[in-house]
């Protein structure tokens, strides 16, 4: 066994090596701190989704008896045997430098060294397999915090840039006073022609939110399955994992559907589908995260069957002369790599899995003989999965009302469902009580800012839109229409920037703090500071946090583990998948297939790339001019490629 040991003092060719008592373990590196917002470092499921808080190594060397290994009290084998001193004072090594600056190798023909130091490197592997397994979905951290532009951040509402938030609500005030004139000028009223209130509020208002109402109802499906789960009467990595599948299209088809089959404006439509997409990944989440709870539970209750089996066998032989058993013959890496059956999304097939549990579950059901040591160590192993399985089980939550299985119930249900977050947990960050002035003020903001929607869009967007239907109307050929296509775009630049700003602040900043206060959730980092990105993944991250956390845990994570892509592969998929979305929307709006959004979207994957290359790279404020350049266009180009074309 040669390892290299990275040194750059100089050391003599030959020397004793005086190994101590306590000899103390090698030297590991230093764990990433918590904090460390390392997504690549997560751990994979084969079931398809990505696994919370992987199961951590359990079973360390040390004097306690739950701390043995099998290695510890199996019968010695010649590998093993004693060089003859009962103590060496010394053991003879040789270093040679290695080809790399600084590094020697040590080689030394002596089988104490060679055992030492080989379990020495398995135990530093172990460790950092563990503390890389115990980051596993614990990156997916929610904080109390409290939104960029809530009144309430302090650190905010000091900064030097305060006034220009202040002066462009100023600027919406004149800007609706302005336009109040002149429709009181034009059609003698400040309301103007008002089309599009008439199409938001004069048909099917009480259908819309009746079937909302149903939408939302019907999402209970989730907790019913993942009661049936529970009870055994279905398997989630088996017929559960399917029906959810199912389900959720169907659940997707049938509200689709009816958005065509009512004939509705694009106001109903666009409310509905986005709904829709926001509950289908709710219960998405939901049913992966206790469905892969189930599966640790399972093992849970099928490792303490085995504990039972071994507390009531009855030790055999004398203590001084341990009983040879075929278990001895398994490998002895199974044993030191027990815990590679965690990270298989919680393994329920014990005698089929490569794990030390696998080995001592094939023992005890071949009933062969144990000694009282071996048992002993036995059951400190499944004690120690056991207990590690628990607390993969409590994962966040602080109390037990809140762990698997006590949360399955229709309350905690509920509760999920009105949580302005698209993740599930156990537990989340609550405040003790609600602001009530607070929720008034988030309110009043959610729809002054609509009304500021409504009244914009009448003003600016309606007319062009109009226009470009009513010469698709007078069949206007295309290449006539190309020809005003340039001049609505630029009639549409402003008024769809504007638009998207204010539909993105009513949304993130005002409807689902409001939803936050009112269910107590203390997490209200909704976004970050997406206006200062420089590149189009980091605008992705930031701009609507909820959304990309999902598609971190549910897409990209689970593309890499059940799929096996690489990093940048699973990249693709997730920017695709969204790409598919979004013209998804764009037929329910347009009733047509274009593609225009969904080449646009999957453009940023090469943008992203480029963004990392010399030309970019380092240059913030060129990216970020960039990246407001296609913000700017981007929207009103859209429209007017759906609407001409």
């Amino acid at each position: 066994m040669t390892p290299q040991i990275d040194d750059r003092r100089p050391r003599p060719a030959l020397r004793p090596f005086t190994a101590p008592s306590d000899t103390p373990p090698l030297p590991q590196d230093p764990s990433p701190s918590p904090d460390t917002e390392d997504y690549d470092d997560l751990g994979h499921a084969p079931n398809g989704h990505s696994t919370p808080g992987q199961l951590t190594d359990s079973v360390s060397g040390g004097d306690s008896p739950r701390h043995r290994t099998y290695d510890d009290v199996r019968t010695p084998s010649l590998d093993d045997a004693p060089s003859g001193h009962s103590r060496r004072r010394s053991v003879l090594v040789n270093l040679e430098r290695a080809p790399k600056k600084g590094g020697y190798i040590l080689t030394a023909d002596d089988p104490e060294i060679r055992r030492l130091l080989r379990r020495g490197i398995e135990r530093e592997n172990s460790s950092k397999d563990s503390a890389k397994s115990r980051r596993g979905f614990r990156d997916l951290v929610f904080t109390r915090q409290f939104s960029t532009f809530d009144r309430q951040n302090q650190r905010s509402y000091d900064s030097p840039f305060r006034g220009f938030f202040t002066l462009f609500w100023l600027a919406m005030a004149l800007l609706l006073i302005r336009i109040a004139a002149r429709n009181w000028r034009t059609y003698g009223t400040v309301f103007g022609a008002n089309e599009i209130w008439k199409m938001m509020f004069e048909r099917d208002v009480a259908v819309l939110l009746a079937t909302d109402g149903v939408m939302v109802a019907v999402t209970v499906f989730g907790l019913l399955l993942q009661k049936l789960i529970l009870k055994g009467y279905l398997r989630w990595e088996r017929s559960g994992y399917l029906i959810e599948h199912i389900w959720q299209m169907a659940f997707l088809g049938i509200t689709l559907y009816w958005t065509v089959y009512r004939e509705w404006p694009w106001t109903h439509t666009i409310f509905l589908v986005l709904h829709t997409m926001v509950f289908l990944m709710k219960q998405h989440s939901y049913a992966f995260y206790n469905g892969y709870l189930s599966q640790i539970y399972r093992r849970k209750q099928l490792l303490e069957e085995k504990l039972r089996e071994l507390k009531d066998k009855v030790p055999a032989g004398n203590p001084d002369s341990p009983v040879t058993t075929s278990f001895e013959k398994a490998a002895q890496s199974e044993l030191r790599q027990r815990r590679r059956s965690a990270s298989k999304g919680g393994s329920t097939n014990l005698l089929q899995e490569k794990s030390a549990i696998s080995s001592i579950a094939a023992a005890i059901a071949s009933g062969e003989a144990l000694d009282a040591e071996q048992l002993e160590a036995f059951t400190g192993v499944i004690e120690d999965e056991i207990e590690s399985l628990q607390t993969e089980l409590r994962g966040k939550a602080t109390t037990d009302s809140s762990a698997y299985p006590n949360n399955l119930t229709l309350a905690n249900f509920a509760d999920w469902t009105v949580l302005p977050t698209l993740v599930y947990e156990l537990e989340y960050p609550r405040q003790d009580k609600i602001n009530w002035w607070y929720v008034a003020e988030k309110t009043t903001a959610t729809f002054g800012v609509i009304w500021v929607m409504m009244v914009i869009s009448q003003a600016y967007i309606y007319p062009p839109v109009a226009e470009t239907v009513r010469m698709k109307e007078a069949g206007m050929p295309l290449r006539e229409r190309a020809r005003e296509f340039p001049w609505v775009v630029s009639d549409m630049m402003f008024p769809m920037l504007l638009e998207q700003l204010l539909a993105w602040y009513v949304i993130w900043e005002c409807a689902l703090n409001v939803l936050a206060e009112l269910s107590c959730f203390a997490d209200r980092g909704f976004y970050g500071d997406w206006w200062n990105s420089v590149s189009w993944d980091q605008y992705a991250r930031d701009w609507n946090r909820p959304v990309h956390v999902f598609l971190l845990r549910h897409v990209y994570h689970s593309s890499i583990s059940s799929l096996h892509l690489s990093k940048g592969a699973a990249t693709f998929v997730t920017f695709l998948l969204s790409a598919l979305v979004h013209e998804l929307v764009m037929l329910c709006l347009f009733k047509k297939v274009r593609g225009y959004l969904f080449i646009l979207q999957l453009s940023q994957v090469p943008l992203v790339s480029l963004s990392r290359t010399r030309l970019l790279k380092g240059r913030a404020l060129l990216g970020n001019v960039i990246f407001w350049i296609g913000l700017f266009v981007g929207p009103s180009l859209l429209t007017s490629l759906y609407l001409i074309v």
